[in-house]
């Protein structure tokens, strides 16, 4: 088959490592990609939001087989501009990707069927939205309603800091469209878990958990990131909160959406607050994580296109959904300065240490080509996977691995994972 993925991050690299690997695959392109991707794919230099563009390009070249990767373009239609021309294609509908593109609409589909999630409000008005404000307890949870990058989240500790909140996400448009609604919710606390699931709209497959670390800063400090690192499996995540979420989370919520005429086939993001009430769920997202992807896919033992097919056409309850048996940990290499203000253009060297290297991954999240080198493009720059018989064999390695690569203004956290020696 031809195969074209649509993205260019360190989420679409693991894709494309992993459909590359598939005896499905014959051919692999891929939208804008990336000079990590550009090793397994041609990359062509279309937008993920140019769906009259990419649409011509998969039928120019007799595309069999597309996948959706990134939140924008799924939240916009292009998997429906795809599947509309009779091209198969992995992503929910945008009908069904509003799940991740309105955090009101996701929490009022919640409270309709029951699922457990944390209690909220929400408001079109900032005066509205202070004033309810005033009438709750610290701390304070906001969430801009749409897309933001991962980092449209704010946890204010004071009544003063959240209505300086309100003023940014509402009033001073942080977050642009995104922030034309807001979500005021409870505030949490418990272990945070990220599972991941396959769905066809009928059947749903859960994939091995992960968990996500996304402030900037060692110690869970500075703002709010599209991720620093991640570990998977995770300790906390025990069969018999597997049993619970199976029950009352995944499978109901696969449910709500089709009876909501929003059938969802594509990759269903679960994030996850485990409470001392149970486990309770934070967000919805409509794709693969990023950067839990790079830990995910790296275990899963199938064939990605033979599952990702089913999805499509219906037959999820006949695969064999299985991930290996050890555990993998990914540091994010970022750009000094980030999520705020950060440099471009830095050569990186160290990536042939790579080369055969079995059980290491390096990920491209924000890189380019320039003069025949590979340079810094991004605030995330790489994502530095390491597997391991058990977590804390995969930290040390994901660890020792990020010794091998360098380039001017890198950043990264040195606690991805801390918590495994928590337990």
């Amino acid at each position: 088959m031809k195969i074209m993925i649509v993205g260019g991050g360190g989420r679409e690299h693991a894709i494309a490592w992993a459909v590359a690997k598939s005896p499905k695959c014959d051919k692999l392109y891929a939208a804008p990609g990336n000079a990590g991707i550009a090793e397994l794919a041609e990359c062509v230099n279309i937008s993920v939001m140019d769906a009259p563009a990419l649409v011509a390009f998969a039928k120019e070249k007799d595309v069999d087989f597309v996948i959706v990767a990134p939140d924008d373009p799924l939240a916009a239609g292009v998997a429906d501009a795809f599947l509309d021309a009779g091209i198969k294609t992995f992503g929910p509908r945008k009908n069904a990707a509003i799940i991740e593109a309105s955090k009101a609409f996701s929490k009022d589909l919640m409270k309709k069927y029951n699922i457990p999630s944390a209690a909220y409000e929400t408001f079109e008005d900032a005066d509205e939205a202070i004033r309810y404000l005033e009438s709750q307890k610290a701390p304070y949870v906001l969430k801009a309603d749409g897309l933001a990058l991962g980092k449209g989240v704010l946890i204010c500790q004071t009544l003063e800091e959240a209505k300086a909140g309100i003023q940014e996400i509402m009033v001073d448009k942080k977050f642009g469209e995104a922030g034309n609604k807001v979500v005021i919710e409870e505030f949490m606390t418990g272990r945070e878990v990220s599972v991941l699931c396959f769905s066809d709209g009928k059947t749903i497959l859960p994939m091995t958990s992960a968990q996500d670390h996304k402030r900037a800063g060692d110690g869970d400090t500075g703002l709010n990131t599209g991720g620093m690192g991640t570990f998977s499996p995770s300790p906390f995540y025990t069969d018999e909160v597997a049993k619970f979420c199976e029950e009352n989370v995944y499978q109901r919520t696969i449910d709500a959406m089709a009876s909501e005429g929003r059938e969802f086939k594509g990759v269903l993001f679960c994030g996850l607050m485990l409470t001392e009430k149970g486990p309770r769920v934070l967000e919805f997202n409509a794709r693969f994580g990023d950067p839990e992807a790079q830990v995910v896919i790296p275990r899963l033992k199938n064939d990605i296109v033979e599952v990702m097919e089913a999805c499509v056409d219906g037959t999820l309850d006949q695969i064999d959904l299985q991930f290996e048996d050890n555990a993998a940990v990914c540091v994010m290499l970022a750009s000094d300065g980030y999520p705020v203000s950060y440099e471009k253009g830095y050569e990186i060297r160290g990536l042939e240490n790579f080369k055969n290297k079995d059980g290491y991954y390096v990920f491209h999240s924000g890189t380019k080509f320039d003069d025949g080198k590979v340079v810094t493009n991004g605030g995330r720059v790489i994502g530095v996977t390491a597997i391991g018989s058990d977590l804390v064999e995969a930290r040390a390695n994901a660890y020792k691995a990020t010794e091998l690569i360098d380039f001017d203004n890198k950043y990264m956290r040195h606690d991805i994972g801390k918590a495994i020696d928590e337990r």
